[in-house]
């Protein structure tokens, strides 16, 4: 179940309201967690917005350019083999992500690794070069996410992978064929709106052809009236 020819089993795991919005809602962060603590997981994949966003609320709305010395690692960072925790990896093709430091910093991951493209500006590059940022360059304008996640199951050895982003990354592997299970935990709560804040953004659909089909694997009331739904994709 845990592995797929070529690639990880990749998760989409996130948090919505009973009407499948993502804005405006309170989760609890502690269950949300909680549950991503059942899988034995090898990569914690993040978009670039969610990780701007957690930055500005870490910092106040103001994050500072890494100062981690020239290729040093800060001294309660975990890395290696040995290094509890997810390895952090992050789409971030136009170079936006500065607060590596922070990144670092932080315990549950035992490592970071920037997925870049050929559109990348080299000053970013250079920039992860000299503090000592782990990247792949894999696209020519976007990032591959095929080609990526390919490399995290032959060369770190990633077989599961937990997608916790927002919806464009989530659309752009759902739109690929790249996500094998679906985990949400709907919040008694109703939002919403027109725009589409969802858990799966891309282009609108010409036809019922690109509809993707599940099968439904785990039903659980949890606390608080909170429900947790798991699903896998029917192929």
């Amino acid at each position: 179940m845990g592995e797929r020819a070529q690639r990880p089993w990749v998760i989409v795991h996130n948090a919505v309201s009973a009407d499948g919005r993502i804005d405006h809602l309170t989760v609890d962060v502690e269950l949300y967690y909680e549950m991503m603590s059942r899988w034995e997981i090898d990569v914690h994949l993040t978009g670039s917005e969610t990780i701007l966003a957690a930055g500005d609320e870490v910092s106040g709305g103001e994050v500072p350019d890494d100062e981690t010395p020239d290729n040093e690692t800060p001294e309660n960072t975990p890395s290696g083999d040995d290094a509890a925790g997810p390895l952090l990896v992050v789409p971030d093709s136009r170079g936006r992500i500065r607060h590596w430091h922070l990144l670092k910093a932080m315990l549950y991951w035992r490592g970071v690794l920037s997925l870049c493209s050929q559109t990348t500006p080299p000053e970013h590059l250079a920039y992860l070069n000299q503090h000592g940022i782990e990247y792949l360059i894999v696209g020519e304008e976007r990032v591959d996410l095929r080609a990526a996640l390919e490399i995290l199951y032959a060369r770190y050895g990633a077989r599961t992978v937990l997608v916790d982003s927002g919806g464009t990354l989530n659309g752009a592997l759902f739109r690929a064929g790249l996500v094998d299970e679906v985990s949400l935990l709907v919040h008694p709560a109703l939002v919403g709106g027109t725009s589409p804040k969802s858990i799966y953004r891309a282009p609108d659909l010409d036809s019922d052809e690109g509809v993707i089909p599940l099968r439904l694997t785990h039903v659980e009331r949890m606390r608080g009236d909170v429900v947790s739904l798991r699903w896998e994709i029917e192929r």
